[in-house]
């Protein structure tokens, strides 16, 4: 699966992939996010052809796996 967006709503990082599928993520999974401010998170890019995104202010990245993971996780 390949990225094709990504998105904050509320406490949630939003994924959407090219493919159509969205995922939604708890931002405790991810404390550098989550303590950014809005326009910091809007600064990112996708990296690897959308394999992950890059938030070069933050030094943050997640890729694709780690997404599904985290979002994984929290349905159990």
């Amino acid at each position: 699966m390949r990225l094709a967006d990504v998105a904050f709503e509320g406490d949630a990082l939003v994924a959407r992939f090219l493919n159509g599928s969205i995922i939604s993520v708890d931002l405790n999974h991810y404390p550098r996010l989550q303590q950014a401010t809005p326009v910091q998170r809007k600064k990112w890019r996708l990296i690897g052809k959308g394999l992950g995104v890059h938030w070069e202010n933050l030094d943050e990245d997640l890729s694709v796996e780690n997404l599904l993971f985290a979002s994984a996780r929290a349905m159990r």
